[in-house]
């Protein structure tokens, strides 16, 4: 497997909806509604100030998505990148991946001075992302969170 990990454009729209609509069927049992989620992948595209996604791929199969947000920090004078909506396909799943992306991630935000770090969030009851988290170097020590969300 020749794993290679690139910026995502707006052609990879409906590739990145799939997934996403895959991980919530998966993960909560959720069918999303898939003009809602296209639309809501597409405004990533529209709007760059939303963030940016990441594909893996091998060869030419698209394999994983990968969603970067955004959070200012004034104690750090920086922006974090927040890492959402990771989907690997089922058959690529446990081939290094999620470490392929995190390392070119971790590059970019290293060589970036306005970039202050990296965060991401995991479910409590997801005990092997919080391994494989642990296992680059990842810690989930320092803060828990808090959230409400509209339905």
């Amino acid at each position: 497997m020749s794993i290679t990990i690139q910026k995502a454009y707006p052609q990879d729209n409906k590739t990145i909806a799939q997934f996403q609509f895959e991980m919530a069927l998966e993960t909560e049992s959720l069918k999303l509604d898939k003009d809602t989620l296209r639309n809501g992948v597409k405004a990533v595209f529209d709007h760059p100030h939303l963030g940016k996604y990441f594909i893996a791929k091998n060869n030419k199969e698209t394999v994983a998505s990968l969603l970067i947000t955004y959070e200012w920090s004034d104690w750090r004078n920086a922006q974090i990148w927040w890492i959402q909506s990771v989907y690997v396909k089922p058959e690529h799943r446990r081939k290094g991946i999620f470490t392929a992306f995190y390392e070119f991630i971790k590059q970019e935000v290293a060589q970036d001075n306005s970039i202050g770090g990296i965060r991401l969030y995991v479910d409590k009851s997801n005990i092997s992302a919080q391994k494989t988290y642990q296992k680059v170097g990842m810690n989930g020590e320092h803060y828990q969170l808090f959230e409400w969300l509209k339905k």
